[in-house]
């Protein structure tokens, strides 16, 4: 159940994919419903008003832009590719594309399609693509809304749903390719070559996922040492405090991938929690013992900010709770894996290596 803006639970996917899995046991029905309940409230970040700011106050604007190629080539199509549920499927043109979620948009517009996107899920929050229709309700997927738009190809993931909808665009006659997920920084080559490859144009792929990669790799470079060899212990939480939600990530939250390129620990991961989310208790909190926490930035403001932070039993108690330190990032982009990678981490970075922290 990783929570993603693209809610791409193994993303980032909590809502569609939490509602698409059997719960195991009433406990875990339960949380589960309440994190749908509660994403679906907030639109896991979505929505289209303007950007957001940070924790800091520092607006994020640059953040919420995607930056296209330079000059992508033209496509060479038809092409047929395989889809992540099984089924071969040929592309004929890429005049009207319809990405179904926001990391996919966001790699769609970087390789230069930007004009032909004709629609966008609700959580492709970027600048470039806030003005075009919504085809989905909450986050599952209006067919009808997407066929009235006479899109060339359709561009899913294995969380979108329901599946009766991508039942409904295969049987009008859209191609509609399936992407794996993004679980990891491992992940996002493999994803940009798949759109690249779909969309006819396999060497604006490369180019983006060696771009992508190297800025990556010079954030990674900037990381300081750390004087006593001891990494950051950081947990990563995800909270909606309208809803009552408060969970701790664990191994399978989606950002474990995220924090260890940081330079740090994921605390949760490292405190034996091996699946994606858990509720947050004192003593699950005091095993993990945090010295940071990574938050959405709607979830900390959901919460009332730092203060209302430490008032969520357990908090205060850890190292992070009484140094009052905090990462925040946008939830449009903390957890989708793609060509805006780098911008993510370089925030946490440099938010988890600031002298004093940040929410002092």
């Amino acid at each position: 159940m990783r929570i993603s803006q693209d809610f791409a639970p193994t993303g980032p996917d909590t809502g569609r994919a939490a509602r698409r899995r059997p719960a195991r046991g009433r406990a875990a029905a339960a949380l589960t419903a309440a994190v749908a309940f509660a994403l679906v409230l907030t639109g896991c970040g979505g929505g289209d008003g303007p950007a957001p700011k940070s924790a800091s106050g520092k607006s994020s604007a640059d953040a919420d832009r995607v930056e296209p190629l330079a000059a992508p080539p033209a496509p060479k199509l038809p092409v047929t590719v395989d889809s992540a549920d099984g089924t071969r499927v040929t592309i004929g043109s890429t005049d009207r594309i319809v990405p179904l979620t926001g990391s996919l948009s966001e790699i769609v517009f970087t390789l230069g399609f930007g004009k032909q996107v004709v629609a966008r899920d609700i959580t492709a929050t970027f600048e470039q693509a806030e003005k075009l229709p919504v085809v989905t309700r909450a986050h599952d997927v209006s067919a009808e809304s997407v066929l009235s738009l006479k899109p060339t190809i359709v561009l899913a993931d294995t969380t979108t749903g329901p599946s009766e909808a991508i039942d409904q665009i295969r049987d009008a006659g859209i191609p509609l390719l399936v992407v794996e997920p993004a679980k990891g920084l491992d992940d996002v080559g493999r994803r940009i070559d798949t759109v690249a490859e779909a969309l006819g144009v396999p060497s604006a792929g490369t180019e983006l996922k060696e771009r992508t990669e190297k800025r990556i790799a010079d954030v990674q470079k900037s990381i300081p040492d750390h004087a006593d060899g001891k990494k950051p212990r950081v947990a990563f939480l995800y909270l909606r405090g309208s809803a009552s939600v408060y969970l701790l990530g664990g191994a399978e939250s989606g950002a474990s991938s995220l924090l260890e390129a940081a330079g740090a620990v994921d605390a949760g991961k490292e405190s034996g929690l091996s699946k994606d989310f858990t509720a947050i208790t004192s003593e699950a909190l005091a095993k993990a013992a945090p010295d940071a926490i990574l938050l959405m930035t709607k979830g900390f403001e959901s919460v009332g900010g730092m203060d209302g932070l430490v008032k969520i039993p357990g908090i205060a108690e850890t190292p992070a709770g009484m140094d009052r330190r905090v990462v925040t990032v946008d939830d449009g982009v903390l957890l989708n894996y793609g060509p805006r990678t780098d911008r993510v981490l370089t925030e946490i970075v440099e938010q988890l290596y600031a002298k004093g922290g940040k929410g002092r």
